[in-house]
């Protein structure tokens, strides 16, 4: 995808949100520590360095929410880790409740908060929430491979 239209997809996903501009996705995208991964209506973009990998953003045309692209984007970013790779992480908006639940189910658990960090039109700032998930290190992008939870 091209920074247009990355730009674009994530004008029509981030509807509250100030979307991120062209200019900033070709930016992100020269550095060799950023990794795009799309699928048909969506995309992810995340930073790894120093066995820390972020989500930056991802995004998902509205007309295809809620039917798997954005776990299946998240399911590849963690795949892709390295095995050097300590943890993973992203910041998301405190009332973005189905981004939550996916992250939830995924593992990523709250650890901070930035009060009043996302600027709403015509309604208060909302908090957004630090989430993180510890990665095993030698498997981090397959939970199968992971020791089995006891007790």
């Amino acid at each position: 995808m091209t920074p247009a239209a990355l730009a674009a997809l994530h004008a029509a996903a981030f509807t509250q949100d100030r979307p991120w501009q062209e200019a900033e996705f070709a930016s992100l995208l020269d550095s060799p520590f950023v990794e795009l991964f799309t699928r048909p209506g969506g995309f992810a973009l995340t930073r790894t360095i120093a066995g820390e990998s972020e989500l930056l953003t991802l995004a998902v045309d509205p007309a295809r929410q809620r039917q798997g692209l954005g776990r299946a984007l998240l399911s590849d970013w963690l795949a892709a880790l390295p095995a050097d790779c300590d943890s993973a992480f992203l910041e998301v908006a405190a009332d973005n409740l189905p981004a939550r639940a996916l992250y939830a189910n995924e593992g990523f658990a709250q650890i901070a908060t930035r009060r009043a960090y996302y600027a709403r039109r015509g309604v208060a700032a909302v908090d957004a929430c630090i989430l993180r998930r510890m990665l095993t290190r030698g498997h981090c992008g397959d939970p199968a491979a992971l020791p089995a939870k006891s007790g």
